[in-house]
């Protein structure tokens, strides 16, 4: 597929996220740079896909894939990508733990120096987070440690949902995992191509079980095997 030049396109996955996503994506539309959001409802079992056929019908830079039945984060974010045009393609999450504005940095930073991929951090810098969960914190931090071990690069925040690509990264990553684990196979493949990318300091605003964090206990061990499974 030939990409559009500079244009970024941005893959927001979402499964039962009525509560924020029309929040994160007029977020998303409001910020400067040039785009197209591909929205990806993943099997959504509650009013996510009509707040997003709505968005779709509002605004013109939105696309919606739909799946009637839930097939994992891994799955919506490989077919997003398939489906995208632009040049550099960004990750974002419906759920609001990230921030619209810090994206738009990634962006603005990898096309500025010309980087092949980028990633926000949350270990790194003085940006404001909010970490409910000290076990995931931790789980995080060792998780990174092993990864930069194993894979001879330094990565501070291996779990991050927030990446940006060029294009011709993500062209060369064959996506494996349909679930949570696809965070560590992006950035696995990815550092195994180059050594041109960047961490910057993001903001999080992490939220409870109960407020509809997916990623369980089980994800974090996925997490380890796909360290080792990719290398």
């Amino acid at each position: 597929m030939t990409s559009s030049k500079n244009l970024n396109s941005i893959i927001v996955p979402f499964y039962n996220e009525e509560a924020t996503l029309e929040k994160a994506v007029v977020r998303l539309v409001n910020e400067q740079f040039k785009k197209e959001i591909i929205l990806v409802n993943d099997g959504s079992t509650d009013k996510s896909k009509e707040i997003a056929l709505n968005l779709q019908t509002k605004y013109e830079s939105i696309r919606l894939i739909n799946f009637e039945k839930n097939r994992g984060k891994g799955f919506a974010v490989k077919t997003g990508m398939k489906e995208s045009l632009g040049d550099v393609v960004g990750i974002f999450d419906a759920d609001l733990e990230y921030s619209s504005e810090d994206l738009n940095d990634l962006i603005v930073c990898i096309r500025k120096e010309n980087l092949n991929f980028i990633c926000g951090s949350r270990f790194i810098g003085n940006k404001t987070r909010n970490n409910i969960y000290l076990r995931t914190f931790i789980a995080n931090k060792l998780m990174s440690l092993l990864f930069s071990y194993v894979y001879k690069s330094k990565i501070t925040d291996v779990a991050t949902c927030l990446k940006v690509f060029k294009r011709e990264v993500i062209e060369n990553i064959d996506i494996e995992k349909d679930d949570f684990s696809i965070e560590i196979e992006l950035i696995a493949k990815a550092v195994s191509q180059t050594n041109n990318f960047k961490e910057i300091p993001i903001s999080y605003n992490g939220r409870s079980y109960a407020d509809g964090k997916k990623i369980k206990l089980m994800d974090g061990f996925m997490y380890i095997f796909a360290i080792f499974k990719f290398k």
